[in-house]
C-alpha cells in the first residue's frame, strides 16, 4: 500500500455497540455470575490464609504473645481487611453490573467498550468524521458500521 506525502496513518478508538439479544444477556449474566464467584472464593481464600498466618505467630510466639508477635498480627489483620475491602469493592461492582443486564431490554442497544484500528487521513479529510466510527454487534456478528471508515 503506497502513501503520499500529505497522508498520515494514525489510529483511533472504536466504540464497539451490541444489541441486547437474549443470547447476549445469558452470557453476559453468566460471565458476572462467574466473576462473582471467582471474588467469593477469593474472600474465603484470603480469610483462611490470614487465619493461618495469624495462628503460626501465635504457635511460634511467646504466650501471651509479645509485642513484636502482636504487631505482626495487627499487620497481617490490616493486610487482610484492605484486600478484602477491594474483593468486596469488586464483587459490588460485579452485582450492580449484572442487575443493570437483568433491566436491559431486548433490542436495546448498549456500550460494549473500544477497540483500536488504524486509518488513514489525507489533506481535505474531515478528521473529526473520521474519528467517530463505531461498529454494532448482534450475538458477535458486525452487523453495522457507523461512521466514516
Amino acid at each position: 500500500m503506497e502513501y503520499s506525502q500529505t497522508q498520515l496513518l494514525l489510529k483511533r478508538a472504536i466504540n464497539v455497540k451490541v444489541v441486547v439479544t437474549p443470547r447476549w444477556k445469558e452470557e453476559a449474566q453468566e460471565q458476572l455470575q462467574t466473576q462473582i464467584n471467582n471474588l467469593d472464593s477469593q474472600l474465603q481464600q484470603l480469610e483462611m490464609q490470614g487465619q493461618k498466618a495469624i495462628s503460626e505467630i501465635q504457635k511460634q510466639s511467646l504466650q501471651p504473645p509479645g509485642v513484636q508477635a502482636q504487631q505482626q498480627i495487627e499487620n497481617i489483620q490490616m493486610q487482610v481487611n484492605q484486600k478484602k475491602n477491594e474483593l468486596l469493592e469488586q464483587k459490588n461492582q460485579a452485582l450492580q453490573q449484572l442487575q443493570q443486564v437483568q433491566t436491559l431490554e431486548l433490542e436495546q442497544q448498549v456500550n460494549q467498550g473500544q477497540i483500536e484500528s488504524v486509518f488513514t487521513a489525507d489533506i481535505g479529510d474531515n478528521l473529526i468524521k473520521k474519528m467517530q466510527v463505531e461498529i454494532l454487534l448482534r450475538d458477535g456478528v458486525i452487523e453495522e458500521v457507523r461512521g466514516e471508515v
